[in-house]
C-alpha cells in the first residue's frame, strides 16, 4: 500500500467537510497516511516533513494545486489534486472518481503519470535603479510558477516598456500593459484571457503574450522551451505610498517590484514536477466541457419568452 502525505486547504468549507470521507476512503485500502498539513503556505516542505511518503494528495481546486507545486517541487513526489474549486484542470479527481479508484491509486497498482515543467524566473536588480528608487537591493534568487509569470504595468497604470530578448537575440521593444510568458499548463490560464494560444500540456514550448500592447502587429509567438527569455525594463512605474508599482507575479502571486533597468530572466526548470493522471478523463474533454472551447453562440430567452420565440 502507498503512503500518503496530504496537503489539505482548510480555507474551502466543502474541503473540510470531505476530509473525514478522505480518510476513510484512504483507511478502507489501507493507504497509510504520513501527515496532514496545511496548504495554507508557499514555504517548500522539507524531505522530513515529507519522510515515508509516497506521494502527495492535494484537497483543494487549481489555485491550490499551483501553490502546493511549487511547494512539492524538490522532492520528486508525484502529486494527486482532489478537486474542491470551480474548474478542475489541474486537480484531475473529484471525490467520488478518488473513492472509486482508490484500490489502483494506493493499493501499488502502476500509476499514469505526466511531467510538467515548470518555469524559473530569476530578476537581475539594476542595482543603480534600486538606489534611486530606495530599494534595498534583494538577494539573489530562483523562483517557480507551474502556470505563468507576468510583468505587469501596476499603479499609476501608465503604460510600460520593455525590450524582449530570445536566446540572447534582440526582439520587440513591448509597450504595454505588460506581457505574460506561459508555461503550455498555464496557456489555458491569463495568456488565454489576453488572447495568447491554448497549448497542449505536454508541449515542449513557452508562449510569450503581450497585455494590451500598443501595435496591431504585436501577436503572441510560441518558442521552443529549451529558449531562454530575457525582458530588460525600460520604464517602469514607482512604487507608491502603499509599495505598488510594477511587479513580477508567478501563478497569481506577486514576486517582487521591479525598476527600470531590472531584467527578468525566464527560462525552463529542467527538472519536471510529475502528476497522477485521471485515466477517466482527458485533457481535450475538459477544454471542451468546463471551458467551453468552439461552443457555438446560444440564445437565451427573455423571462416570459417561449423558447423557440
Amino acid at each position: 500500500m502507498r503512503s500518503v502525505l496530504l496537503l489539505i486547504n482548510r480555507s474551502k468549507p466543502e474541503v473540510g467537510q470531505a476530509l473525514q470521507r478522505v480518510r476513510g476512503v484512504l483507511g478502507a485500502v489501507g493507504a497509510r497516511v504520513t501527515a496532514e498539513l496545511d496548504a495554507d503556505t508557499d514555504a517548500p516542505l522539507t524531505h522530513a516533513e515529507a519522510r515515508g511518503a509516497d506521494m502527495v494528495l492535494v484537497l483543494g481546486g487549481d489555485g491550490t494545486i499551483l501553490a502546493q507545486a511549487r511547494r512539492v517541487h524538490r522532492l520528486s513526489l508525484p502529486l494527486l489534486g482532489v478537486n474542491f474549486g470551480k474548474l478542475g484542470f489541474m486537480a484531475e479527481y473529484d471525490l467520488e472518481s478518488l473513492a472509486r479508484q482508490a484500490p489502483a491509486i494506493f493499493g501499488g497498482a502502476q500509476l499514469e503519470l505526466t511531467r510538467r515543467f515548470m518555469l524559473a524566473v530569476h530578476v537581475h536588480q539594476a542595482h543603480a535603479a534600486s538606489a534611486v528608487a530606495g530599494r534595498p537591493p534583494e538577494p539573489p534568487r530562483i523562483d517557480l510558477a507551474l502556470n505563468d509569470a507576468v510583468i505587469t504595468a501596476g499603479p499609476p497604470y501608465r503604460m510600460i516598456e520593455m525590450t524582449l530578448w530570445i536566446d540572447q537575440q534582440p526582439g520587440p521593444v513591448i509597450l504595454g500593459d505588460g506581457v505574460v510568458v506561459s508555461t503550455p499548463v498555464g496557456s489555458t490560464a491569463y495568456n488565454a484571457s489576453a488572447g495568447g494560444p491554448i497549448v497542449a500540456p505536454d508541449a515542449g514550448v513557452l508562449v510569450i503574450t503581450p497585455i494590451a500592447a500598443q501595435s496591431l502587429a504585436f501577436r503572441p509567438v510560441v518558442i521552443n522551451g529549451s529558449s531562454r527569455i530575457d525582458l530588460d525594463l525600460i520604464r517602469t512605474n514607482d512604487p507608491d505610498a502603499h509599495g505598488l508599482g510594477t511587479a513580477l507575479v508567478a501563478d497569481g502571486r506577486p514576486i517582487r517590484t521591479l525598476a527600470t533597468g531590472d531584467r527578468v530572466t525566464l527560462t525552463l526548470h529542467p527538472e519536471p514536477i510529475t502528476f497522477v493522471r485521471n485515466p477517466e478523463g482527458s485533457y481535450w474533454r475538459t477544454l471542451i466541457h468546463k471551458m467551453r472551447w468552439a461552443e457555438r453562440p446560444r440564445y437565451r430567452p427573455q423571462e416570459g419568452e417561449a423558447e423557440g420565440a
